[in-house]
């Protein structure tokens, strides 16, 4: 499995769940979205990261965890990052 992949599934599961500016889910229900053997692993981080360098997502600490949203603005790109699978 590839970063790629996982950045997708990611992204598609916070369109789906309408995760945008304001809302925001915890990390840990993100991961979710992938197999239980990659949640632990390297990549998964390192495609979080890269999400928020492309500014896709936005990270806010809050209760103690790292919640996660989809960035509004970038939300055409988004869409066509997403859709050529």
């Amino acid at each position: 499995m590839d970063k790629e992949f996982i950045m997708k599934r990611f992204l598609r599961k916070l369109v789906n769940l309408n995760i945008w500016g304001g809302r925001h889910t915890e990390l840990t229900n993100l991961k979710k979205a992938i197999p239980k053997h990659l949640r632990g692993e390297k990549i998964t981080d390192e495609s979080v990261r890269e999400l928020v360098a492309m500014q896709f997502i936005t990270t806010k600490q809050s209760t103690g965890e790292i919640h996660v949203s989809l960035n509004s603005a970038k939300q055409q790109e988004i869409y066509d990052f997403i859709k050529d699978e």
